[in-house]
């Protein structure tokens, strides 16, 4: 993606390789049946629903991927409570390693952060401390990104909090349309509206291209093609995670509107080629007019460039967007559960989500807050924020092996799609399920 790391989010978040865990049975052996140390780790100290702030040393480890914002909250709280951090950032390609030697030996920090995708993978191991009831008793809930929620979610209980969102959005070039003679105050609100403005501004000519993205990187069809399947009101994956559903007729709609594109040449170069690597590096040269992008990148864009934002329209209408991020819980062998639990809930209250949060132009976790002070000075924020709520995070335990992989099945379907003439689409669906029993 980026020359950045913050702008690598959503392709180093979906990281290959759940494989870099231990065995299940071994990490359930290792780390017990997740009732977690000081406050049994989960509904014991519920009735404090701030937990305890008495000067106890906690340690935590996140990914280099979502280091910004982490250090920021940990330097926030530590300023400001007698509990201190200490904050260890693990290079997001060895992370998952990490996780797994540490628990295989009951290891793990007090807090550690996972790419929300693989949560499913640390929570049927077990290595979360449940936090259901302290969840619950929070007066914001119902307000905090519930698709981080369900996804830390197994057998009814609830394991982690949101820690870091970045979510799946269009952004498009007002310049761009101005001379293409499209309202820059109109983006598409349906995939034919999409496609109408791209080929509009592609007719510029020129070095000037309709639209960009990211061919050959799985993990790009994943955070930016799904949610028009979404905004259509349907799903990509069975609610466990085991059966794709990637060849239904809306979502042919959406190959059919990319392969429309390639075919007719309105993708900037090298689309076919793009492994993710330098996939948000071609919007902000500022020679294509629409394409969806991690809403991390909003502020990393440069400050000439007259940027609208608008959620991923599905074929007809509607919108959504893909949640991606970390999600943070406390481990299941940690001692300090009611200390942990202080940093966690201070972390989504209204003084962290805003003043540390939103001023750092990130996503907040919460929906209440879409609208601060400091989103309220760019409506692009708002828009951002208020679709957490429209958005979704998808549930499998095979989900690195089946969709980041670059030899697994979801890259083919993709490929074929696109760049072929769709007609293995349903055969390539049934490698996708089958990758996700395997």
């Amino acid at each position: 993606m980026g020359s950045t790391t913050r702008s690598r989010g959503p392709m180093n978040r979906l990281v290959t390789g759940a494989v870099a865990l231990l065995a299940t049975a071994t990490l359930v052996t290792a780390c017990g049946s997740g009732d977690g140390g000081s406050g049994g780790g989960g509904g014991g100290g519920a009735a404090d629903a701030k937990g305890v702030d008495d000067g106890t040393e906690l340690t935590m480890w996140t990914r280099a991927a979502t280091k910004t914002q982490s250090e920021a909250l940990v330097e926030a709280y530590n300023d400001s409570h007698q509990n201190k951090i200490e904050l260890t950032v693990v290079p997001t390609d060895d992370y998952q390693a990490k996780v797994g030697a540490a628990a295989g030996s009951r290891d793990l920090p007090d807090l550690f952060a996972s790419d929300v995708v693989f949560v499913p993978n640390y929570t049927t191991s077990r290595l979360f401390a449940d936090l259901t009831e302290r969840i619950d008793a929070l007066p914001f809930a119902d307000e905090l990104a519930q698709s981080h929620i369900k996804a830390g979610t197994y057998e009814g209980k609830k394991y982690v909090v949101p820690h870091t969102l970045d979510l799946s959005v269009l952004f498009y070039n007002k310049d761009l349309y101005r001379k293409a003679k499209l309202d820059p105050e109109k983006p598409p609100t349906t995939l034919a509206e999409w496609d109408e403005q791209a080929r509009a501004v592609d007719a510029l000519g020129g070095d000037v291209d309709g639209t960009f993205f990211g061919g050959n990187c799985g993990g790009c069809g994943v955070f930016t093609w799904w949610p028009s399947i979404w905004a259509a009101g349907e799903e990509v994956l069975n609610e466990d995670g085991t059966e794709a559903d990637l060849a239904s007729a809306t979502a042919k709609k959406v190959y059919d509107t990319y392969r429309g594109w390639v075919r007719d040449d309105i993708v900037a170069p090298g689309a076919k080629d793009e492994t993710g690597t330098t996939w948000t590096g071609v919007f902000p040269k500022g020679n294509v007019g629409i394409m969806p992008m991690p809403s991390t990148t909003l502020g990393l864009m440069p400050k000439d460039l007259d940027l609208g934002v608008a959620p991923i329209p599905g074929p007809d209408g509607g919108e959504s967007t893909f949640v991606g991020g970390d999600a943070l819980g406390i481990s299941a062998t940690s001692d300090k559960a009611d200390q942990a639990w202080n940093f966690l809930a201070w972390s989504l209250g209204e003084e962290a989500q805003v003043d540390v949060v939103a001023a750092h132009k990130d996503v907040v976790a919460r929906t209440d807050l879409a609208a601060n002070k400091y989103s309220k000075a760019d409506p692009r924020l708002v828009t951002v924020n208020q679709l957490v709520a429209a958005g979704r995070t998808p549930y499998a335990l095979k989900f690195g092996q089946t969709f980041n992989d670059p030899n697994g099945p979801w890259l083919e379907l993709m490929r074929d799609a696109v760049f072929g003439d769709g007609g293995n689409v349903d055969k390539d669906n049934k490698a996708v399920t089958a990758s996700l029993t395997d």
